[in-house]
């Protein structure tokens, strides 16, 4: 059965109204019309399965028959903070994540990731990003969408994530780092954060300065991993460890 996203605003009761590039998708490309049955989701944790009632080529109607809530609760909220590496490498990155049960992905700027990022730029790539990251759990079942935040500069974001709760990770190439699992024993079920650097990797500066805000360093074995892979490896472990 078809599947496609719809934002919670677009619920009223048992009637869902989809309009926009959805609506387009559905009734133009996926050629959907009156009394076929489709499966939609929110992206915060809940998929309706319904009948469309009325459809033309702006909006269409689905009357919802049933609704199933996420169970992504009891599942570990995962973090990756990930340094920004070549357009095509990050696309693939936030497609892979998504499907491997990321919450957020925070992209970052480092000491070693190219700096011409205009605030346009910015903007323009996460907007992009988020409509990947939907695409992506569209495909893969998943009834939330994960957050991709705003691009931040490395540095300013440790201050914002000196409160957080939980295990907080940097993987680096650094005689002081530990294993992976035995950074992730005692924190089943914890939110996890793990910062993810580029290729060349984190400065040294930059690793204090993430120790000095409450992070572990943690190695992701004896094979360099290049930055795009890292983060997916970190997320298959501790879907592992914790289930996801």
């Amino acid at each position: 059965m078809s599947r496609f996203f719809v934002p919670r605003g677009s619920v009223k009761g048992n009637t869902i109204t989809v309009s926009g590039d959805e609506a387009h998708h559905i009734v133009d490309v996926m050629r959907l019309k009156a009394s076929d049955n489709v499966v939609t989701f929110d992206g915060l944790g809940r998929e309706y399965t319904g009948v469309i009632t009325k459809a033309d080529k702006r909006s269409l109607v689905i009357e919802v028959k049933s609704v199933r809530e996420s169970e992504s609760a009891s599942c570990a909220r995962v973090t990756v903070i990930q340094a920004i590496p070549k357009r095509e490498k990050i696309e693939y990155f936030i497609e892979k994540a998504t499907e491997l049960g990321v919450s957020v992905v925070s992209p970052v700027l480092t000491a070693r990731t190219i700096p011409d990022w205009s605030d346009e730029k910015k903007a323009s790539h996460v907007e992009r990003w988020r409509k990947l990251a939907r695409e992506a759990s569209k495909q893969c079942g998943r009834l939330d969408v994960p957050e991709i935040s705003k691009i931040t500069e490395f540095r300013d974001l440790m201050g914002d994530l000196t409160a957080k709760e939980g295990v907080k990770l940097i993987a680096a190439l650094d005689d002081r780092a530990i294993s992976l699992k035995t950074a992730l024993a005692g924190f089943k079920g914890a939110p996890v954060i793990i910062a993810i650097g580029p290729e060349g990797d984190f400065t040294p500066e930059e690793v204090n300065m993430a120790v000095d805000h409450g992070f572990h360093i943690v190695s992701l074995g004896q094979r360099v991993l290049k930055s795009d892979t890292a983060g997916l490896f970190v997320l298959s472990v501790i879907g592992n460890e914790y289930g996801g």
